[in-house]
């Protein structure tokens, strides 16, 4: 199992990144997949997840702002961010809950992955 997170950078606040996440080894619209974020000095904490039923969740601070969606054809995972601010600076992380776990706790952090990927950084400047 691989997920590979990319389209992270710098931008200025109230900008927009679109990030990615390549996945092998499991069908993303089988299964729920999401994105969790760290931000420095801070813990890791769910930002969505997609169920595979269409469902969603947004964290309270990025809904309305956030889209997140896939790419059934390319196995793929994206986060639209819109409307960024410097309390988005963190690193997102893709990845597979834990779905018992999730079943259980519900999107209370801290996440708890079964598979995630290395991350990608976003900045948002003032």
């Amino acid at each position: 199992v691989q997920l590979v997170e990319s389209g992270g950078g710098l931008v200025q606040s109230g900008g927009s990144l679109r990030l990615s996440c390549v996945v092998s080894g499991f069908t993303v619209s089988s299964t729920t997949i999401s994105w969790a974020r760290q931000a420095p000095g801070k813990g890791l904490e769910w930002v969505s997840g997609l169920f595979s039923d269409g469902i969603t969740y947004y964290k309270d601070s990025v809904k309305g702002r956030f889209t997140i969606s896939r790419d059934n054809a390319r196995n793929t995972v994206y986060l639209e961010m819109n409307s960024l601010t410097v309390d988005d600076t963190a690193v997102y992380y893709c990845g597979k809950p834990d779905i018992l776990l999730l079943a259980r706790r519900g999107w209370r952090d801290p996440p708890r992955f079964q598979y995630r990927g290395l991350g990608t950084l976003v900045t948002v400047s003032e």
